[in-house]
């Protein structure tokens, strides 16, 4: 037990608490800074329980370190201007896991330097970084106790790397190289060969075929494998892992074009025991043949089937031979109909997650049955399903507390619907886009209910106002992401209100042509937390504005500024001043010359991805377009002429 602490500043309540006592507490605190602001006890409890911590400036990595000393997760994703530099000063014995994607400037010195230096790591994610090559995988290999590595889209990286890290990390269980171009067969086969612990491995999008599953199949303890996109792989190849005893549980062989129904279900037929299932966009029309062999599948508890042709009974077969199903996606589905639905909950009533987007033949009688049989649905995505109506949705909005996302996107709703699904009091996504008959009403039945808000998104949603969002801002305080792009509507007074949703860190408002640099600053004064803003099309925002955002917005990672009336000091000011900024859109900026552009640019070393005009390609000097390309900031060139409203 730990001893009682004794700083002469702390409250004499505190006196009588231990120190255990006083991390249970915290573990119960969702606002973490202000708990240690309040005394020195309290910081003191923090630093040494705390476990996790994601950085956002790398100066402070030294002091944060100093200070929580038991830290055993480092993620540093979102921390720009991390170099090598920043990497030697990292030495921990007791440091688990260090998140490194999106870092463009870390080689493989720092990389050495990291695994000489936390010598119990387990964990790495490297995904997207540019420079990771075959020298960087070279320097993995002196992590000996890696467990678990991700190199998502690290385009550089061949087989002569891959074999670096299997010999170096025999230990791996995980393994991530979706998107790994340059890696074949070769380098597969070695990693399954030498890694006998591997249980997760992604091979999405490489350019593997039949040979590779056959190497896969000598895997004796893996329990999931993902292999989206993988062109070159057909039937006879997934036929290699047909009888894999009871190890593979999860398998995706979404967008592989090559991979019929009969060798899915040929697969299935060897593999009773997997869980889950993904063969989304890949899948042609299941017969009545094959559906008398999907039996004995009492395991299978997700299936994703996205864009598949169904046969019209396939919904009742999986309902009578899958009862433990708990997540099935069947968005872009032809064949499902309001009888499927009926057939499929008949059985399946505990089901957590489904999926019926654009099935455009379901009508409320289809809702009604997913109201009667599934009590535990936690999510339901039912976009651009234009038959239901207010009677379905108050089936669903009847007793479902449960219920965590709505994706209502593009559907026939008003705000009577709205009124029924605010019954969902533990929403906390909620999906409105394109659905014009809502208005501020509807929004209120919202607010005052659905207290666990965290993401709403009002695209094109032109009813609502700044009453609505004045409702928002009263009731759901829990909002971190918002989308009210093209809700004309609004005006200066609506962002005001917004400015009081404190926790908001994404806002996407492009397109509110009646907002002015007079909102903009009331609004950036009450965010500190902003991490994403969209500003496109919004012509009245101006330098005042920018420099509202530069001032107290010091947090901001990607803003979108296209069509904006700003100037070269506003843009100069954006690029130099906000130091966490690393992605950019600034299309059509019609009052910026090409010098603003030029100083901007050179202003910042955080940016590492910027979109301009393909003619600025042409216009602004080699060595600078050379210079953000050599430290990893991709520029991506957009053709497309100027047009307003």
């Amino acid at each position: 037990m730990i001893k009682k602490t004794e700083f002469s500043n702390s409250p004499k309540v505190l006196s009588f608490l231990l120190d255990d006592i006083l991390v249970k507490i915290l573990e119960k605190v969702e606002d973490k800074k202000t708990w240690r602001l309040v005394c020195r006890d309290f910081l003191k409890i923090e630093a040494v329980s705390r476990k996790s911590i994601k950085i956002l400036r790398p100066e402070v990595l030294p002091r944060v370190l100093g200070i929580f000393s038991g830290l055993e997760h480092l993620d540093l994703s979102v921390c720009p201007r991390l170099t090598n530099q920043v990497i030697y000063r990292v030495r921990s014995d007791l440091l688990r896991s260090v998140n490194l994607s999106r870092a463009t400037r870390i080689d493989c010195r720092g990389l050495e330097a990291l695994a000489n230096r936390c010598p119990n790591l387990e964990e790495i994610d490297l995904s997207y970084c540019c420079r990771f090559s075959d020298s960087e995988a070279a320097a993995l290999s002196f992590a000996p106790n890696l467990r678990r590595v991700t190199l998502v889209k690290c385009l550089k990286i061949t087989d002569i790397g891959l074999v670096r890290i299997a010999v170096g990390c025999s230990k791996l269980c995980l393994l991530n190289l979706k998107w790994c171009r340059l890696i074949t067969d070769l380098g597969v086969e070695f990693v399954v060969t030498k890694c006998k612990d591997l249980t997760f491995l992604d091979i999405s999008y490489l350019s593997v075929t039949n040979k590779c599953l056959r190497s896969i199949a000598c895997a004796n303890k893996l329990e999931v494998l993902t292999m989206v996109g993988c062109m070159m792989v057909d039937d006879n190849g997934l036929n290699c892992l047909r009888n894999r005893g009871s190890s593979l549980q999860k398998i995706d062989v979404s967008r592989c074009r090559n991979i019929s129904t009969l060798g899915v279900i040929s697969f299935l037929k060897g593999n009773k025991r997997v869980q889950e299932l993904g063969a989304g966009y890949c899948l042609n029309d299941f017969t009545c043949q094959l559906l008398s062999k999907m039996t004995d599948l009492k395991y299978l508890t997700a299936i994703r089937l996205d864009a598949c042709e169904l046969y019209p009974e396939f919904l009742g077969n999986i309902s009578r031979n899958c009862q433990c199903l708990s997540e099935i996606g069947l968005s872009k589905c032809a064949g499902v109909t309001d009888e499927g639905i009926n057939n499929l909950t008949e059985h399946c009533k505990d089901l957590r997650v489904l999926d019926i987007t654009c099935c455009h033949e379901l009508t409320d009688a289809a809702l009604a049955a997913i109201a009667r049989s599934c009590k535990n649905l936690r999510c339901l995505k039912m976009e651009s399903c234009g038959l239901f109506t207010e009677k379905g949705l108050e089936k669903i909005g009847a007793d479902r507390s449960f219920l965590h996302e709505l994706d209502l996107t593009d559907c026939s709703i008003d705000d009577v619907s709205l009124k029924h699904i605010s019954k969902c009091r533990e929403l906390q996504i909620l999906k409105l886009g394109l659905c014009i008959d809502i208005s501020d009403k509807g929004i209120a039945s919202i607010a005052s209910s659905c207290k666990h808000l965290q993401e709403l998104d009002l695209y094109r949603c032109v009813g609502i106002s700044d009453d609505g969002l004045a409702a928002l801002a009263t009731g759901c305080k829990k909002l971190e992401r918002i989308n009210i792009c093209y809700c004309i509507e609004i005006t200066d007074i609506g962002l005001k209100h917004i400015a009081n949703l404190s926790k908001l860190s994404e806002l996407e408002m492009r397109g509110l042509i009646r907002v002015t640099c007079l909102g903009m600053t009331e609004m950036a004064h009450g965010f500190t937390s902003l991490a994403q803003l969209d500003i496109k099309r919004c012509y009245a925002i101006t330098d005042r504005a920018i420099w509202a955002l530069v001032q107290n917005s010091l947090n901001l990672r990607q803003i979108n500024i296209s069509y904006c009336r700003i100037s070269d000091g506003a843009l100069y000011a954006l690029f130099s001043r906000l130091k966490c900024l690393q992605d950019v859109k600034m299309v059509h900026l019609t009052h910026v010359s090409l010098d603003g552009f030029r100083l901007a640019l050179r202003a910042s070393d955080s940016v590492q991805k910027v979109k301009l005009l393909e003619g600025l390609k042409y216009l602004l000097p080699l060595d600078l377009i050379h210079k953000l390309q050599s430290r990893g900031c991709k520029i991506r060139w957009l053709n497309k002429p100027l047009v307003l409203f």
